[in-house]
């Protein structure tokens, strides 16, 4: 497998990473709440939109690679926020199985 290169200058995006947490309501389902778990910096690449229509309101979807240093506590369901945007994360993984990055597959909606 070839090494990937990443210039580290690259990661200045500074994001917020965010964990779901769910709690029970009471009533047999269960209240979704977003904590905040850490700041990161990060390398946020454009890959893709798509338009789309719901409840007859119509929308963008925006998919972006994001670059990391690597961590290992990085999953899919997490998300990362960027002051208004939020980058709800799809897939992580790293791209030259070295452990020195992370590329997390993220799709980002439109409001």
């Amino acid at each position: 497998m070839n090494l990937v290169f990443l210039d580290p200058g690259k990661l200045t995006a500074r994001l917020e990473l965010d964990v779901r947490t769910e709690t029970p309501d009471g009533q047999g389902g269960a209240a979704e709440s977003w904590n905040f778990l850490r700041s990161l910096w990060a390398a946020i690449e454009p890959v893709s939109e798509a338009s789309h229509e719901r409840a007859s309101a119509e929308g963008v979807t925006i998919t972006h690679r994001v670059w990391l240093a690597y961590r290992a506590d990085i999953i899919a369901g997490m998300r990362f926020r960027k002051g208004r945007r939020i980058l709800a994360i799809r897939a992580v993984m790293d791209p030259d199985e070295t452990c020195r990055f992370i590329v997390c597959r993220c799709e980002e909606e439109s409001r």
